[in-house]
């Protein structure tokens, strides 16, 4: 493949899930309590009905809607009180014409009654006489048996993220072990002989490798784990033995720096000496981002990012997290936000333009600012809160238009 034969996001998206189209994560089977933020591996379908019985929404009595018909604060309707239900327990009575039982919020509602009237709009006119001031309809204030979730019911899809949320439904379906996709597996190496390790003196000349904890942060973040990481100077040798090392224990192999044309540059000659694919992506028409490799060595994919963070980041989101979500059948995993754009921007002609901006809120409305500056400046994501996306097609963005912010 020749240097920087640019093709769109899209392409390189498609061209990436082609060539590991019959590769898959592995599963596992772990405790619910340590399945946050872990991706379901199979469909979740409800063995019981949620809730498993009548149940109140509000504190107040069960009545029959009917016999509520016509109550007014003038007239109010009349009800012999049966007693009350404990929290828990199975009623012992069934509600009849004319009776009412006291039962509290989350409670089962006894055989016969169809409805709750609020305590607001009772009042006990003795120890066994009710008076109702206003109507009722049916299965009001009440969650019917089933309603939330039937039994047989398809409750969670594969692919899910557990959130707290989800958390919950499993817990309501008495599911205490769940099957998830296992954690894929990154291994982060940055090259260049600039490159040096935070613990290491900062000479004039040297550059403070930010790459490998930014990615570890978005790896994590992402659902996935880091088993190796490392500094290596540019040298074929050096960058062939970690490469060869780090694709017998990882899923995804990521280079960061060495993806340019130059006379240094062996991401792409290592690439192509495993075994395998090779490289099938050298150039993406993304700004920034457009020196990015993709490829395939010993079944393992091997992406070669951009050296600057901004760029790394950019192209992390849209092509590595974009491939490990699509192959996990996660949904809507891109956090995003409605914002006013607040500025005028042109566009690069040709290039899926991924601009960084600013989110403020302004008389109760959302705008964005973009955050300038050249994708080497560290504080351009510190100062940022996400991205905006202008297509190839697009001559830029309008003051006072619309458009969807992708929240870092």
């Amino acid at each position: 493949m020749n240097f920087f034969d640019v093709i769109s996001v899209k392409e390189a998206r498609e061209r990436l899930m082609e060539n590991f189209k019959a590769y898959q994560f592995e599963t596992e089977e772990i405790p619910l309590l340590e399945a946050t933020n872990r991706v379901l591996a199979e469909d979740v379908y409800s063995n019981i009905d949620v809730p498993e019985f009548n149940r109140s929404t509000v504190d107040g009595y069960a009545i029959k809607s009917k016999d509520s018909y016509g109550a007014n604060e003038s007239i109010p309707s009349l009800f012999n009180i049966l007693g009350e239900v404990n929290m828990g327990e199975v009623p012992e009575y069934e509600v009849k014409t004319g009776e009412a039982v006291y039962v509290p919020t989350g409670g089962m509602i006894p055989e016969g009654a169809d409805g709750m009237v609020m305590i607001e709009y009772t009042e006990k006119l003795d120890d066994q006489t009710l008076m109702v001031y206003r109507p009722i309809s049916v299965n009001e204030n009440m969650v019917l048996r089933g309603e939330d979730i039937g039994k047989g019911d398809l409750a969670l899809r594969k692919g899910k993220r557990i959130s707290p949320e989800t958390m919950g439904v499993l817990a309501a379906l008495g599911i205490g072990k769940v099957k998830v996709y296992r954690k894929p597996k990154f291994y982060i190496i940055s090259t260049g002989d600039e490159i040096i390790d935070l613990d290491e003196e900062l000479k004039l000349g040297k550059i403070r490798d930010i790459n490998s904890y930014t990615l570890h942060s978005l790896i994590t973040r992402l659902g996935g784990q880091v088993v190796g990481r490392a500094i290596v100077k540019d040298d074929y040798e050096l960058l062939r033995g970690e490469v060869e090392k780090a694709v017998k224990i990882s899923d995804i192999v990521l280079l960061s720096g060495g993806s340019s044309v130059g006379s240094r540059d062996y991401t792409h000659k290592v690439i192509d000496s495993f075994r395998g694919r090779g490289v099938f992506v050298h150039g993406i028409s993304i700004k920034p981002g457009k020196p990015t490799i993709i490829g395939e060595g010993e079944g393992r994919l091997i992406v070669g990012l951009p050296g600057h963070p901004v760029s790394s980041i950019i192209v992390f989101k849209a092509i590595v997290e974009d491939y490990v979500n699509k192959k996990m059948g996660v949904v809507d995993f891109i956090p995003k936000t409605k914002a006013i754009m607040d500025f005028n921007f042109p566009s690069s002609p040709g290039n899926e333009t991924y601009q960084m901006v600013k989110l403020q809120e302004k008389d109760g409305k959302l705008y964005a600012t973009p955050s300038f500056g050249k994708s080497g400046m560290i504080t351009l994501l510190s100062n940022s809160d996400g991205y905006i996306i202008i297509k190839p097609h697009e001559e830029g963005v309008y003051k006072g238009e619309e458009r969807e912010v992708y929240l870092l």
